[in-house]
């Protein structure tokens, strides 16, 4: 499992934004179609919501991948 680190002061990060800063996709765009296509979970469940606001203990799946939304260093 990844680590996505929260920037300091940042309570939440949007998911579309977890998937380009891992590099799992091409883009903020490619990011976005993939979420409204039904195919990544938020703690096990599939969210469609492409701004949803992924907080520290939440986990992302994408394409075999878990990523899991840690606090600022």
């Amino acid at each position: 499992m990844h680590d996505f680190a929260l920037l300091s002061g940042d309570e939440y990060v949007e998911l579309y934004k977890v998937l380009k800063v891992q590099g799992l996709v091409n883009g903020g765009g490619d990011a976005k179609h993939v979420i409204s296509e039904g195919l990544v979970t938020v703690n096990g469940e599939v969210d469609t919501r492409k701004r949803k606001k992924c907080v520290v203990g939440d986990v992302i799946e994408f394409n075999g991948v878990s990523i899991k939304i840690v606090p600022a260093e």
